[in-house]
């Protein structure tokens, strides 16, 4: 397992009974996650520093009650990079810090690369991966199905002030757009994706993991270039055993080109006891560049 262990400005604080208390700059928040299957107390007894606290409803999603001042957006850094936090629908922050672990991995390979990067990030959510690709001059093309989501991938790379390198923002169901760049001839160096276990694009394509992620992986490496840098996969479905996404690797991009192929699980270590909460699984391609 590979730790999310550089922060400063996050912090895993505790852990019990299906939620975790984070601390995201100055903000603390509790919220539900499942893999916590362990009693260590009740959290929201224990801390009385805790800002929001989010209530998961049985009909499925809750709400956020503020249980201090929360402002409605506010900035946290990761070494030098910027990413801003908003209190979303159905638990979310609109970062996974345990993500960071990646974004080191991206900005050293592309740094030694000593060449021109061109990076495709799939199911790019709000931007971790892009802003750490265009803080190492990569050119990145960031696809997501929803439009909201890629205006706040904007925001953070606005915030540091990368506006102006070389980024194309693309609203549209992730395998429509590989198609179409398949057709066009277009070639990357590397890919990232993170795709969920269910969704829908934005004409209510459905997306299934365990249907479609081979075949998606399959298509999208014919837009690998000759000589590619790296390829990362990314799930949080329960279920899924690490070793599925190596293979699934192995099967496509290993037949092809010559490179290291692993997977790990991702997690991030508790403040307050010695334990590691794990956050799901990261699968790589990387050359020996």
């Amino acid at each position: 397992m590979i730790l999310a262990e550089d922060w400063e400005d996050y912090e895993l604080i505790d852990a019990s009974n299906g939620e975790k208390l984070e601390r995201w700059k100055n903000i603390y928040l509790l919220r539900p996650d499942p893999q916590i299957i362990w009693n260590n107390g009740n959290l929201k007894s224990k801390y009385t520093n805790i800002n929001s606290y989010y209530h998961r409803s049985n009909k499925g999603g809750g709400y956020w009650e503020n249980l201090k001042s929360t402002p409605p957006s506010w900035q946290v850094k990761y070494k030098d990079l910027i990413f801003n936090i908003k209190q979303m629908g159905f638990k979310h922050t609109g970062l996974f810090p345990e993500q960071a672990v990646n974004w080191d991995f991206m900005m050293n390979k592309i740094e030694k690369a000593n060449r021109k990067i061109k990076v495709l990030n799939l199911f790019a959510y709000t931007g971790g991966a892009t802003v750490a690709c265009l803080k190492k001059k990569a050119s990145v093309v960031h696809v997501d199905s929803s439009r909201g989501i890629v205006e706040w991938a904007k925001e953070n790379v606005k915030a540091n002030g990368l506006e102006k390198e070389d980024v194309r923002y693309i609203v549209d169901d992730v395998v429509k757009f590989v198609k179409r760049e398949i057709r066009r001839g277009n070639k990357y160096d590397a890919i990232v994706m993170d795709p969920p276990s269910y969704g829908r694009g934005a004409n209510k394509e459905v997306w299934d993991i365990e249907k479609d992620l081979y075949n998606l992986v399959e298509l999208t490496m014919e837009l690998l270039s000759e000589n590619p840098l790296f390829f990362i996969i990314n799930s949080y479905t329960t279920g899924l055993s690490k070793e599925v996404f190596t293979n699934i690797l192995k099967l496509t991009i290993g037949k092809k080109y010559k490179g290291n192929i692993y997977s790990m699980e991702i997690g991030i270590p508790l403040k307050n006891n010695n334990l590691i909460l794990p956050c799901g699984i990261c699968s790589r391609f990387e050359s020996y560049e």
